[in-house]
């Protein structure tokens, strides 16, 4: 078995595991607070994120209340979130904007977009982990659009990665193309920067 069959195999088996976890709830819940937490303090006020598939951690509910309590606090600031768009001709994400009940519609992997909002360019971006390991590396879902994404977006968002615990990789060995992240978090807290 060469190194992208082992890849995909890892992948099926992590997600397999995310799927059946019997807790998920739970510890969906504990990085919800994890990340509330987290975010305490930042400055930023466009952060990029994802919709959850695969049985993924669903960053939506803290980000919008974290959007909600700083235009509470701040009515001057406006705090925006952005889900990804394809770029079919680049291989790369852009981020469109996002809000509860916006108008969405399916991309070419069925994954729920928003429809027709404008772009805008996160200076924080929350980046889903299949698995991730030691250094800030990730493994995803093996279609780079996120490796590509952080290479050409300028200037680089601060970028976090989210996962469960049990998707740490002890052995993650990371390719030339991989972008490691700044951060990670998962529901027992920060995983990397470990310190």
């Amino acid at each position: 078995m060469d190194r992208s069959e082992e890849k995909r195999a890892l992948r099926k088996l992590l997600v397999e595991q995310r799927l059946n976890m019997p807790d998920r709830a739970e510890r969906a819940e504990l990085l919800q607070r994890v990340m509330r937490i987290w975010l305490v303090g930042r400055s930023d006020t466009v952060i990029g994120a994802y919709w959850p598939i695969k049985g993924e951690f669903d960053p939506l509910p803290a980000l919008h209340r974290w959007k909600e309590d700083g235009e509470l606090l701040d009515k001057t600031q406006l705090r925006r979130i952005g889900l990804p768009v394809v770029d079919k001709v680049h291989g790369t994400l852009k981020f469109h904007a996002w809000f509860p009940g916006c108008p969405m519609e399916e991309d070419a992997y069925s994954i729920p977009k928003p429809k027709d909002t404008e772009v805008i360019v996160p200076t924080l971006l929350f980046v889903p982990c299949v698995g991730y390991g030691a250094g800030g590396f990730r493994l995803g879902y093996g279609g780079g659009f996120y490796d590509r994404t952080l290479v050409e977006l300028k200037p680089k968002p601060f970028t976090v990665g989210l996962g469960y615990a049990n998707g740490f990789l002890e052995e993650l060995e990371p390719e030339d193309h991989d972008v490691n992240l700044d951060a990670i978090l998962n529901e027992l807290g920060v995983a990397w920067p470990i310190g």
